[in-house]
């Protein structure tokens, strides 16, 4: 297939995966009421508020945050070259999902709790290269450091749980397994203003990670500094995540998996790879999202947990098809 049949493809899927969610939902309406209060929104109309102030602002969430972590998981695979570097498997996720929790308990919001976000995933990520330092940046040494540091950093979470407030814990659970629900404004303008800008930085280095992903030495005879270029892109990155843990809280494999079935259509080159990955990472999240409320409603199960049981399936495929000595 050719690449603007692929982009085209991927956009059209997006397109019809905002339809689907924007007809469905945890709360039945009608389809006709639900063009209806698109076209002629009225003031205290139920349909109305649940479209305009709910439904619409969680399809733009799923989609950037989709969109955000599979362009995050295509960089770290790159850098690292490592086919199952992410930011949930690297830890940074749980960093950030920690710097949330504890601003939570601190009755910490807003600014406050995405410094703290971005703090937890800045110091996993440099804890993870700080140990993989150690071993020559051994791909085995930085998927199990990653590991290892997320279920450390996950059991200080449940610490912090165990000893705070029921209330606390209450208003903080549901949005550490992952939690699309109710986004607000003040999700909007970290997006804005702190994950739009990181993405735009990534989107433009395509060339510089086709470069880095053959190696230090190569880019360095190409014309490139790769010490330099990984710093950048790793920030951003570490960064991104932790914007998007402060908005959604922790949704694990959005990075691992879209990338991969990307490769496999667009091939290795990242300028093809990036775009691509991110409209079929809002597409995926987009569709689990919905998923997850439609599965047991009127229940709604935390997105992280759709995400999180289709990676680990993916996981146990993976290794069961690839040679675990290629894997790390």
């Amino acid at each position: 297939m050719k690449h603007p049949a692929v982009f085209l493809l991927l956009a059209l899927i997006l397109l019809a995966s905002m339809a689907l969610a924007l007809l469905t939902g945890g709360t039945s309406l009608t389809s006709a009421h639900i063009f209806e209060a698109l076209i002629r929104p009225e003031p205290g109309d139920l349909t109305a508020t649940l479209v305009w102030e709910l439904r619409l602002p969680r399809i733009a969430t799923a989609c950037i945050v989709g969109a955000a972590l599979a362009q995050c998981g295509v960089v770290f695979q790159a850098i690292l070259r490592n086919p199952l570097a992410e930011p949930y498997t690297l830890g940074v996720s749980a960093g950030g999902a920690l710097g949330a929790t504890l601003a939570i308990i601190l009755g910490l919001a807003g600014l406050p709790m995405v410094v703290m976000c971005f703090a937890g995933s800045m110091i996993s990520v440099s804890v993870v290269l700080g140990i993989a330092s150690l071993r020559q940046f051994s791909s085995t040494t930085l998927i199990l450091s990653g590991v290892i540091l997320s279920f450390l950093l996950s059991s200080l979470v449940m610490f912090i749980f165990s000893v705070a407030s029921s209330r606390d814990v209450h208003s903080s659970i549901m949005w550490i397994m992952g939690d699309l629900s109710s986004p607000g404004p003040g999700a909007m303008r970290i997006m804005i203003f702190t994950v739009f800008p990181l993405m735009a930085v990534t989107l433009c280095a395509g060339r510089d990670l086709n470069m880095l992903s053959l190696g230090d030495e190569k880019t360095y005879h190409l014309g490139g500094n790769a010490r330099v270029m990984k710093g950048i892109l790793l920030v951003a990155t570490s960064l991104i995540t932790g914007g998007c843990v402060a908005i959604s809280g922790i949704i694990g494999f959005v990075g691992l998996l879209v990338p991969h079935l990307m490769r496999k259509i667009t091939g290795a080159d990242h300028r093809l790879l990036i775009p691509s990955s991110m409209l079929a990472g809002s597409s995926f999240l987009l569709l689990c999202d919905t998923f997850s409320q439609l599965v047991l409603r009127p229940i709604e199960l935390p997105v992280g947990v759709i995400t999180g049981m289709l990676g680990g399936l993916f996981f146990l495929v993976y290794i069961a098809l690839v040679n675990p000595s290629e894997v790390i």
